[in-house]
């Protein structure tokens, strides 16, 4: 899809959106709370403002059908323990490392997506599953060489990613009923208290001393890093969106080295290298089978 005049500014929103949601991992960092509860405030601070936009944009929040509600919650959970793994991964390892493995789940959404249509695997999808196993291999073995705690980093967002991927998958199947921003509003809801319980069972300080990276946070990561890429996907090709998603690991590798020092050898340029690839690869077919899906017969 060409962009139209309508949506002559869909572009620069698509990589503003990005810029916002890259800067994330350091507000974790620069938060003054535990990793749980920094996921607390983030959906905690940010509600009030989604239920804003969705009354603005006519898609008033709403109680859905009882299967949706399951659906919802399901999802919540996977996002929960995603938020999680992935803010406590953030402190334990480079700012760039735990963005590209947080993408991880745009994986598993696209494995889903071949079993719904029913496929094997094509040549290239098969190709650049290897390719972000081999990035992902290239990165890890870097870091454990660097240090552990790196190590130990990488595989909390790896596996956060993954959970990511799980959220994605029964967000995908309640959005055949309801709309985009009632559904996230619904999720958010529901992660609140769970996050909440997570956090304040890990005995983390709760209470910030500090409101000003929570703020920044929920406001950047939550509604406008999001707000913007609702806005601005399905105006551009999957090719664009999938090159524009990989500006946030550029940048938060680059805001890594700039707060923290957090240089990038040879070898995790191009473990970083072969997973973007990777995920851009991945991510044409899935979206291709949609529009096919989505086509009258």
């Amino acid at each position: 899809m060409r962009e139209s005049s309508h949506h002559r500014f869909a572009f620069p929103a698509l990589l503003l959106g990005n810029v916002a949601l890259a800067f994330g991992p350091w507000m974790v960092r620069l938060a003054d709370v535990g990793p749980v509860a920094a996921g607390f405030w983030r959906v905690a601070i940010a509600l009030p403002f989604l239920w804003a936009v969705s009354r603005a944009s006519g898609q008033r929040p709403h109680w859905p059908s009882r299967p949706l509600v399951v659906a919802i919650l399901i999802a919540a959970i996977f996002y929960v323990l995603d938020l999680a793994a992935w803010n406590a991964g953030i402190r334990l390892t480079k700012l760039g490392n735990a963005t590209l493995f947080g993408n991880t789940g745009s994986f598993v959404f696209a494995i889903y997506g071949l079993w719904l249509a029913q496929r094997m695997p094509s040549a290239k999808q098969a190709g650049a599953l290897v390719l972000a196993l081999g990035g992902a291999a290239l990165l890890m073995s870097s870091s454990y060489e660097l240090s552990p705690k790196n190590f130990t980093g990488d595989m909390l967002t790896l596996v956060a990613g993954l959970l990511y991927g799980g959220y994605l998958i029964f967000v995908e199947r309640a959005r055949t009923e309801l709309q985009p921003l009632p559904l996230l509003f619904l999720a958010t809801l529901f992660g609140i208290p769970m996050l909440f319980a997570i956090s304040a069972g890990l005995g983390e300080q709760i209470w910030p001393h500090n409101w000003t990276p929570l703020i920044i946070f929920a406001l950047s990561s939550q509604v406008i890093g999001q707000g913007l890429l609702v806005y601005s996907i399905g105006t551009f090709s999957p090719l664009v969106v999938g090159l524009a998603l990989l500006t946030q690991p550029a940048i938060s590798a680059a805001v890594g080295w700039l707060a923290y020092g957090e240089k990038l050898s040879p070898v995790d340029a191009v473990g970083a290298l072969a997973i973007g690839a990777a995920l851009v690869i991945v991510r044409l077919p899935e979206r291709g089978l949609r529009r096919m899906a989505e086509q009258p017969s």
